[in-house]
């Protein structure tokens, strides 16, 4: 049952350092908040991050009673667990999305933010998602648009091959895609999410203007204008809210970690082990410091 799809592996990369701490992208960070904070359910039961990497976006789940933050990179779960560590609510694994240690119909919200542009098969990651999903569970997703302006602009001059018009998905570098808004409502919809409400983010992404605007401002100003991704996407990041239509069960009270090798439901670790009792199976896998790591069998 396993997944032979590539992985885009952070293990041991500097992503925060690099990406974020004072990379002059505090606009976006905040913009995105303000996305997420108007289409996620401010309250819930269980929450799965999707891709959550060192936990960026951690601080807005204080409405869920636990969190999962899920990703393929041990060590940017480790930093996410050094400030996160003294929450109780927070769950840390590490795993491959295309097969999720989890039990069918656990989560009652799903986020993913900035990690859609990873997936080299998108439609196996939504039915992977709506599987370990509840019956009518929220699902928010950001994913990187082709369909932008500056693409647009780009291709008219021909200074890029492909075309933003075109609904199939672009691999411009190896493992990083853009995405259409059609092509991505469209592939939800077959996995059994009902694509709903869409905004537009970073309208203002553009690095002279980010210094010489101060960011409240910008932000604001995006905030003023994100939902005009009800009628047009033209941004280069696209936030849109599904709900799970798909008719399954919700999972049994106490049921939580699967094995992502056969999906038999697994018991608690003894000695820092989570043991599959399928015989047929048998695998066994490691959970070290709060960390449990399903990204390979011991």
């Amino acid at each position: 049952m396993t997944n032979p799809t590539p992985v885009c592996d952070y293990e041991g990369s500097d992503y925060r350092a690099r990406f974020w701490d004072n990379q002059g992208r505090d606009y976006e960070d905040q913009a995105e908040r303000v996305a997420l904070r108007r289409l996620m359910p401010p309250h819930g039961d269980t929450l799965l991050d999707v891709g959550a990497g060192f936990g960026r976006l951690a601080d807005e789940y204080h409405g869920y009673e636990r969190v999962v933050l899920f990703d393929y990179s041990r060590s940017l779960l480790r930093e996410a667990q050094e400030h996160l560590s003294g929450d109780s609510r927070f769950v840390f694994v590490a795993g491959n999305w295309y097969d999720m240690p989890f039990v069918d119909g656990l989560f009652d919200t799903l986020v993913q933010v900035r990690t859609l542009h990873h997936a080299a098969d998108a439609p196996a990651l939504f039915r992977e998602l709506a599987r370990v999903a509840r019956p009518q569970a929220a699902y928010v997703l950001e994913f990187a648009s082709k369909h932008n302006l500056k693409a647009m602009l780009r291709y008219g001059l021909r200074r890029q091959a492909w075309s933003p018009f075109d609904p199939e998905p672009v691999e411009f570098v190896d493992l990083n895609f853009d995405f259409h808004p059609a092509w991505i409502r469209d592939k939800l919809a077959a996995s059994g999410f009902a694509p709903g409400r869409m905004l537009t983010t970073s309208h203002f992404r553009f690095a002279p203007l980010k210094r010489l605007v101060p960011t409240g401002w910008l932000v604001s100003l995006d905030s003023a204008i994100q939902r005009t991704g009800a009628w047009w996407q033209l941004t280069p990041s696209v936030f849109v809210r599904s709900t799970l239509t798909t008719a399954h069960t919700s999972a049994p009270v106490g049921a939580f970690f699967a094995c992502p090798t056969c999906r038999t439901p697994l018991g608690e670790p003894e000695q820092g082990v989570l043991v599959c009792v399928n015989p047929a199976c048998g695998r066994r896998w490691c959970v070290e410091n709060g960390l449990y790591d399903f990204k390979e069998p011991l």
